[in-house]
């Protein structure tokens, strides 16, 4: 979550292999981009209420992208969404190296938010809209730009794993890991699931917060009761369940559950005018809690309601609602146990029972979160390779969201060396309507990724050259 440092050590790439590189990925962005379409085309989002067809279409079309690269692929399903795995071996001596990404997407919401179709992917400036085209389609397109560059032969063993449920939780990546890790074993993973500091501007995710969600059910009645008869002398769930909440935050918006971990996050130039242009935070609202952005952001636990279970105001009744329920969404510190945050918010609100009202407190899920030790040799090559794409020194940056499959890839890989990348910036909305890639930023994340292949088999290629010379002589 630093600055990276300019004087890396790793070696700079032949100016004329660099140079070809550069202009390979250049000349097959159209047809990367009009894949990247295709793939969005498909409305393949992995929640139960949706047509789950569309996800087996979409694992069948990224599957067939790794065939035509010359990767053998078999598209896996461990009890939940269907997953794709292909895998090219390198040369001998070659290090291997996975390349993560998922092909299901999020809801695409009220279609009405949209400027354009949200499966139809549509060019606007130098952005390309649609549901899915960023998070994470791209991500998938990169690997496979990557390996066109390479001419599907790049020189090092290549593992490609698309998850198809990442959307939903990956609750099948345990088991998938479970029964499929030696031939995911690598020894450097790229999960291309995050974002870069801003349009120009590429970044390492050496960071990410845990997570944990929760349905709270405040009861206050057996039944409900007109609200005339008994309201000021009988208390009803819902307001029960909103005093309740006021509780999560102190009057700055810092979570005030005791006890969780919280801590410093290193000083990058973030103002709070980039957080207002980023979130669209409301001109007159100031941004909550105390300490810097970054460390709200990245470093802080964060508590959210989601959603409650209520009467709309369209149909609403003079009626005392019996209970209130809500579920509600807190970010943790990176090396913060889930368990234990379920615990400390769990006596918090039942400690705080309003009016005497019965409070029970059930965990919807949870998952770790991530902190990488970002140095070593991997770590090097890639912060050259984001270098000689972008033309600019990369930056170590935290992340507030959650990615839980970090973990277990950290887990049951502890000795490959992790690297969390992605396609998205500031401006992208992932997950919100109008998602939108940019295309600039997409052309050097494509380039990124076929540099560090390139500088990740270096040293294997040049062993086989020397033992070619010697063979000849």
């Amino acid at each position: 979550m630093s600055d990276s440092d300019p004087a890396v050590t790793a070696a700079h790439l032949d100016p004329d292999r660099l140079a070809e590189l550069r202009r390979r990925v250049h000349d097959q962005m159209p047809a990367v981009r009009q894949d990247l379409e295709v793939l969005t085309r498909i409305p393949s989002v992995s929640l139960d209420s949706f047509d789950q067809h569309h996800v087996d279409h979409s694992a069948e079309a990224v599957a067939d992208l790794l065939r035509q690269e010359g990767l053998a692929v078999h598209v896996v399903r461990e009890g939940g969404r269907p997953a794709v795995i292909g895998h090219r071996p390198g040369p001998e001596g070659a290090p291997t190296v996975l390349l993560y990404a998922h092909h299901d997407v999020q809801p695409p919401g009220d279609e009405a938010d949209w400027l354009s179709p949200p499966f139809e992917p549509t060019e606007r400036g130098e952005r390309l809209y649609g549901r899915g085209v960023a998070d994470d389609k791209a991500g998938v397109m990169a690997h496979v730009a990557a390996l066109r560059a390479h001419d599907g032969n790049p020189p090092v063993g290549v593992t490609v794993f698309l998850e198809g449920e990442e959307e939903i939780g990956s609750d099948s990546l345990p088991t998938i890991l479970e029964r499929h890790g030696e031939s995911l074993r690598a020894d450097a993973i790229v999960l291309a699931d995050s974002h870069n500091w801003k349009v120009g501007v590429p970044a390492l995710t050496t960071t990410l917060r845990g997570m944990l969600r929760v349905v709270v059910e405040v009861t206050a009645l057996e039944h409900g009761v007109h609200s005339g008869l008994y309201g000021g002398a009988v208390p009803d769930g819902l307001t029960a369940l909103c005093r309740l909440v006021t509780t999560l935050h102190d009057d700055a918006g810092d979570v005030a559950v005791e006890g969780l971990l919280s801590s410093q996050a290193p000083d990058l130039d973030y103002t709070e005018a980039d957080l207002r242009a980023d979130s669209g935070l409301a001109e007159g609202v100031p941004p909550l809690g105390t300490g810097s952005l970054l460390s709200r952001m990245w470093t802080k636990p964060a508590l959210t309601v989601i959603g409650i279970d209520a009467p709309t105001v369209a149909t609403a009744a003079n009626l005392l609602t019996p209970v209130g329920r809500a579920k509600l969404s807190m970010r943790l510190h990176p090396a913060e146990d889930p368990e234990r945050a379920f615990q400390l918010l769990k006596t918090h609100l039942e400690e705080r029972a309003p009016w005497g009202c019965r409070v029970s407190v059930e965990r919807y899920d949870d998952g770790p979160g991530f902190a990488a030790d970002a140095d070593g040799p991997v770590y090097d090559e890639a912060r050259a390779a984001f270098r000689d794409a972008w033309g600019t020194d990369p930056v170590d940056i935290g992340v507030g969201g959650s990615i839980p499959f970090v973990a277990a890839f950290a887990e049951r890989f502890p000795d490959a060396a992790i690297l969390v990348t992605g396609v998205e910036d500031p401006d992208t909305r992932a997950h919100a309507a109008n998602e939108s890639l940019h295309l600039g930023e997409f052309e050097r994340v494509c380039l990124a990724e076929t540099l560090l292949l390139e500088r990740l088999g270096r040293p294997a290629r040049s062993t086989a050259q020397q033992a070619s010379t010697r063979g000849d002589a």
